[in-house]
């Protein structure tokens, strides 16, 4: 990403908030055990305006300041903690690297922070999971607001910065594509290679290790979440992580694994037999999925409302499973009244971007959000029917042939102009 797409969207959200000063922290350093921190990963809307990517750093964007309407505050430059935890921009790389209009060493912030406000008439800022830093921003404001009377201005109010910058982050920019797309690709090529890799007698972790290592071989960040191998009945829990079980002959296996490159990420799942043959139980379940999926992308064009595409999956879900006889009734009662639960528990998709579940809203009210081109979604329906899985009231009994299936398709689907782009459609189904 190059400087001036970074500057662009900080003159458009600068733009939007007009008289106010939005205020943006890095995300924390997180402690893995005992003196050892993880990987650090910068949250994503600060990455989304600066590229900027180490801890303990402010972003304060000021558009009515005369002078510093882009100010960092960030780590000093300092050779010996430099020796221990890497290289820092500092004070003065803020300003050259970042472009920033004014910088300070962070432990300013409390002195600096004020005049930069003083003129605002609101705050924008997401109150995040750093208690602390949530604090100093609360006191500061109090702080004015006391003496609000004396100057006439001053921030009123703090508004969260989510609902400016969201709907910013919803529509990708050509750069951003090119990176998902990146994602995209990498994933696919790790998917395909598990494929042929699987085999009855090979561990879950072995596929993991065999996608994490093309994940990284390509320039990937790494997995864009936690992996999910998940074989046999594993495949009917949903985040299902461990990884340890050992494939058997006539398991399906349930891949939900996707690659981050440069923060963006891809998200694919494919469900497949372990021994390259499903059984009857299996391909028809499975056929059931794959039809609920390729009509709810066919829901995904510019205008359509975000809930059309679940909508679409759950109706074909219940069709079939009511077919099945493992549902029955009238089937706008069991939509209606959810009584499909049991077998599909979760929502058809959610945006992606920097965040494996992007922001934005879904719906507006009772108006669903309605699908704009650059926006970009997984489509992801599925049937899961565990060892203990139990129908609702009055639902019949499941049979135990049809138990230990869990099965899940998704694909990363792009709004275009004039319908959709399946960035994921190189993995088979």
């Amino acid at each position: 990403m190059v400087a001036i797409e970074y500057r662009q969207r900080r003159e458009q959200l600068m733009e939007k908030i007009g008289q106010g000063t939005a205020i943006f922290h890095s995300a924390p350093l997180a402690v893995m055990h005992n003196d050892v921190e993880y990987t650090f990963r910068q949250d994503s809307s600060f990455f989304y305006l600066t590229g900027f990517d180490e801890p303990d750093a402010v972003i304060v964007l000021a558009p009515h300041h005369k002078e510093h309407r882009f100010v960092l505050f960030v780590q000093p430059k300092d050779p010996d903690k430099e020796v221990w935890t890497g290289y820092r921009a500092g004070v003065e790389g803020a300003k050259e690297r970042y472009g920033a209009d004014e910088a300070y060493p962070i432990t300013e912030l409390n002195e600096k922070l004020p005049q930069y406000l003083l003129e605002a008439d609101r705050i924008y800022y997401h109150f995040g999971r750093d208690r602390n830093f949530n604090e100093t921003i609360v006191k500061i404001w109090q702080r004015l607001m006391t003496t609000y009377p004396k100057r006439g201005t001053g921030p009123i109010a703090i508004q969260d910065s989510g609902t400016i910058l969201n709907p910013m982050r919803q529509i990708k920019s050509m750069a951003e594509l090119e990176l998902m797309r990146k994602a995209a690709a990498i994933s696919v090529e790790a998917h395909n290679h598990a494929r042929e890799f699987a085999k009855p007698g090979r561990y879950e972790y072995e596929i993991q290790a065999e996608m994490d290592y093309i994940f990284r071989k390509h320039g990937g960040n790494g997995p864009a979440y936690p992996s999910i191998i998940a074989s046999g009945p594993n495949s009917c829990v949903l985040h299902y992580v461990e990884n340890n079980r050992q494939l058997q002959d006539g398991d399906l296996l349930l891949i939900d694994a996707g690659c981050a490159y440069n923060y963006y990420n891809a998200d694919i799942t494919r469900t497949f037999p372990v021994n390259g043959q499903f059984t009857p139980e299996q391909k028809i379940l499975y056929d059931i999925v794959l039809e609920a999926q390729e009509k709810a992308i066919a829901q995904v064009k510019p205008g359509n409302p975000y809930n059309q595409v679940h909508e679409t999956a759950v109706r074909v879900l219940v069709e079939g499973l009511l077919d099945l006889g493992l549902l029955m009734g009238d089937i706008e009662e069991i939509i209606k009244e959810e009584k499909y639960k049991p077998f599909y528990m979760h929502r058809t998709g959610h945006w992606l971007g920097l965040d494996v579940h992007d922001v934005g809203v879904y719906q507006y009210g009772e108006n669903p959000y309605p699908l704009q081109p650059g926006n970009v979604l997984t489509v992801e329906p599925g049937i899961y029917i565990g060892p203990t899985t139990k129908p609702v009231e009055g639902q019949p009994e499941i049979p135990d042939r049809w138990r230990g299936l869990g099965i899940r398709i998704e694909d990363d689907v792009l709004v275009t102009a004039d319908g959709h782009d399946i960035l994921t459609s190189g993995v088979p189904k």
